[in-house]
């Protein structure tokens, strides 16, 4: 019994981890999609590199972005089919502790 509540709160910490992960990835979405429509609206582009700002050639910069886009939105998606797995597991693991609390609470 107290195994499986081990595994229960090691589930929901990775849970957790999961959320927190997915956020910061959504936040870099968010950032990227608001620079690429700010490169379209503008005559000139620039790229920090470090604690530099440097001119870079718009479609270039447009085509970084673009990439890094695709990239966080297949992480999202995977990190999402993990945290769907991890639910399930978790959901299950609950099911079973609590099924064996009421059993021993009956005896």
């Amino acid at each position: 019994m107290s195994e499986k509540m081990q595994q229960l709160q090691i589930l929901e910490q990775n849970l957790q981890q999961f959320l927190m992960q997915k956020q910061q990835f959504q936040q870099q979405m968010i950032e990227i999609e608001s620079a690429l429509n700010e490169l379209q609206n503008s005559k000139e582009s620039f790229k920090i590199i470090g604690n530099v700002m440097l001119s870079a050639n718009k479609e270039d910069l447009t085509k970084e972005l673009t990439t890094k886009k695709e990239e966080l939105d297949l992480r999202i998606k995977t990190l999402e089919k993990q945290e769907d797995r991890l639910k399930e597991k978790s959901q299950s693991l609950r099911d079973e502790v609590m099924k064996e609390m009421e059993k021993n609470g009956k005896d």
